[in-house]
């Protein structure tokens, strides 16, 4: 677990600052929610692997009620997933998110029903009040668009708009480095 946090207090400081220098990763650690929300994930995924459901239902309690996000716990989180805007975030059922995704606010990650749940790779941004429902993939790299409704597989380096999304190939790859 100890390592896990640590990762990610590296991932959200690169996120937030460009940087990984000590003087980030504190500010990370001391100040983001994001790091927050992840450091009490860890902490439940470690109850669940300890055998101790309580403490993983209290800290989802606790999660949903102080930081106004809901992660399911079935839910695996990869290193370094960044909530730049957590309010209002609900990730549901047995979803896996890849590493360093990045979360803009208000979104909804799964299905009403157990139909399935997404699965999100690395490097992936998800747009404020996207929604992402049902068994689809979202490819490494690609960029789900404000308010959104993903509802099929998005390939890699893709970005997908609108309601139902339509996806496009990412045209700013070789203007931002990853």
């Amino acid at each position: 677990m100890f390592g896990a946090l640590i990762s990610d207090a590296l991932e959200m400081a690169k996120a937030a600052t460009g940087t990984s220098d000590a003087k980030s990763i504190a500010k990370v650690v001391l100040t983001s929610d994001s790091y927050r929300i992840t450091a009490l994930n860890r902490a439940r995924e470690a109850a669940l692997a300890f055998h101790i459901p309580l403490v993983n239902h209290v800290l989802r309690v606790a999660q949903t009620a102080v930081m106004g996000i809901e992660i399911g716990k079935d839910v695996t989180l990869g290193k370094g997933v960044y909530f730049v805007h957590s309010l209002g975030v609900v990730i549901g059922g047995d979803a896996r998110i890849g590493d360093r995704v990045r979360f803009y606010g208000n979104n909804t990650v799964g299905t009403a029903k157990d139909n399935g749940y997404p699965t999100i790779e690395d490097d992936v941004w998800i747009g404020a009040g996207a929604r992402i429902l049902g068994p689809v993939r979202i490819g490494a790299r690609s960029r789900i668009g404000a308010n959104a409704v993903v509802l099929q597989d998005v390939p890699p380096d893709s970005v997908a708009v609108g309601i139902p999304a339509r996806i496009f190939p990412r045209k700013d790859l070789d203007e931002v480095p990853l």
